[in-house]
């Protein structure tokens, strides 16, 4: 199982890990802490220092409640750190977090080599058409709404099966543009309830009949931190519990900020499998 990275195969046999780096000041756990190039630079040499393939750089809040930024907005926070991180280091595989289509196409422009949508596509109409002219590899999530209706849109029948259905209609209009290389993230914490987020995370191995790669973040979420009744900051060991599992039921990408304690889960792990 492998990704075309600007010409680069990455083998997704070992899963891979992905590094977080917020570049926005109202993230749920990192917002704001990452505002100077010493501090972006210091962060991102750490974690691919700590053996990140990939840094995914997100320059709009996708938390729940979260405003919608001006795309203007997001591209001035988003192309500068995108060039400094280009220019230090010239072999990094940047992915870029963004449901915009010209922030997609500027950002390739820019020297990222994968996007990452949480809408899939549903919130920009052109999304799936400039990601097969761009030619790069698209992580497709699980959402329903946006960021800020998402809370309220719960309700399923059938949470596995829905997914399952959503995935195949996305998949199949992405196959017929000619989108090659494909990820999906089911979307943890997105219009989804606590206890259906473990529901996922039981069943996830079933998205596997899809038979592409599965991204799972779930990094100090609330789906954490709300059931051990603590805070985001004081979520690291249930993350890593979780990453644990999530690579038992098949993700092949951890997205997270801990990059060195999700390479253990990923060595621990495939050490069981030997």
């Amino acid at each position: 199982m492998t990704i075309n990275c600007k010409g680069q195969l990455i083998d997704l046999t070992t899963p891979k890990v992905m590094g977080i780096l917020n570049v926005t000041p109202d993230s749920f756990y990192d917002g704001g802490r990452f505002k100077s190039e010493k501090a972006i630079l210091d962060q991102v040499t750490l974690m691919l220092k700590e053996g990140a393939t990939f840094i995914d750089i997100g320059a709009q809040s996708s938390k729940p409640d979260a405003e919608t930024v001006s795309e203007a907005e997001e591209l001035q926070r988003l192309l500068p750190v995108l060039e400094l991180l280009q220019q230090q280091f010239p072999e990094i595989l940047m992915s870029v977090d963004t449901f915009r289509s010209e922030v997609a196409k500027q950002a390739v422009h820019a020297g990222a080599c994968m996007i990452n949508d949480i809408s899939a596509g549903h919130l920009d109409a052109q999304m799936l058409e400039t990601i097969a002219k761009l030619k790069v590899p698209y992580i497709m999530m699980h959402m329903r709404g946006t960021p800020k209706t998402m809370k309220n849109l719960t309700d399923y029948e059938d949470l596995i099966k829905e997914i399952v259905f959503y995935f195949s209609e996305r998949i199949a209009k992405a196959r017929h543009l000619g989108i090659s290389d494909l990820i999906l993230d089911p979307g943890f914490g997105f219009a989804k309830t606590l206890e259906q987020n473990f529901e996922l995370l039981n069943k996830l191995e079933l998205l596997k009949m899809a038979e592409l790669p599965v991204l799972v973040g779930v990094s100090r979420k609330s789906m954490i931190y709300k059931s051990l009744n603590t805070t985001a900051e004081k979520a690291l060991n249930g993350t890593s519990i979780l990453n644990t599992i999530a690579l038992q039921k098949g993700a092949k990408i951890l997205r997270v900020h801990d990059v060195k304690e999700a390479m253990e889960c990923v060595h621990l792990v495939k050490l069981l499998n030997c």
